[in-house]
């Protein structure tokens, strides 16, 4: 067998990925003729930065070396974190996207809102509907889809208030007594 099984990556690498602060949330290994693909899907609370993916991966190739189940036949190994894309499904993955914008299904309603507090199985949600803020809080289970939205400017304020604050890897809200010119130059130094 040129690549064990999920079960046997899940047994070989969950200690590792948690020791190094990470939770092992998917793995999928694909057998394609000669060659196979490893892929390791972990995520954890605070943001990952650049290091810490290819460190993690490196050690993860040293396990797979370490064990005879990969035999010689040549695979890909892929570390990842989960895309913006992913469904949000686990109460951790709400926790992590606190003071995101979400799409959110309930039956047959649709309706935007920003992440705040999860506990208990339900989250609070914060909505914007003509311009007045409210919160609503929603249980899990009646929860048919949601998915991150993608933001190209930062949040309201006084949603991130409703939410519950900055949180980190988040961009800071917008504030609107704040003007920045950033083609003035700084005093002293030459144009």
């Amino acid at each position: 067998m040129p690549v064990p099984s999920k079960e046997r990556v899940i047994a070989l690498l969950s200690d590792l990925v948690h020791d190094r602060g990470f939770e092992l949330e998917d793995v999928t290994v694909v057998s394609a003729g000669k060659h196979s693909a490893v892929r390791i899907m972990v995520d954890r609370d605070e943001a990952t930065d650049l290091d810490a993916l290819p460190a993690l991966s490196h050690e993860i190739s040293q396990v797979f070396d370490g064990v005879s189940d990969f035999g010689e036949a040549p695979y890909t190994l892929e570390v990842t974190t989960p895309g913006i894309d992913r469904p949000l499904t686990e109460e951790r993955h709400w926790r992590r996207a606190r003071g995101r914008k979400v799409r959110v299904e309930l039956g047959d309603e649709k309706f935007d809102a920003r992440v705040g507090a999860s506990e208990g199985g339900s989250v609070t949600l914060v909505t914007r509907t003509k311009g007045v803020l409210a919160t609503r809080t929603v249980e899990f289970a009646e929860i048919s889809k949601a998915v991150v939205q993608v933001e190209f400017s930062r949040p309201k304020a006084d949603e991130m208030e409703l939410a519950g604050g900055v949180f980190g890897g988040r961009p800071a809200p917008a504030d609107n007594d704040e003007i920045v010119n950033v083609d003035t130059p700084e005093e002293g130094l030459d144009k």
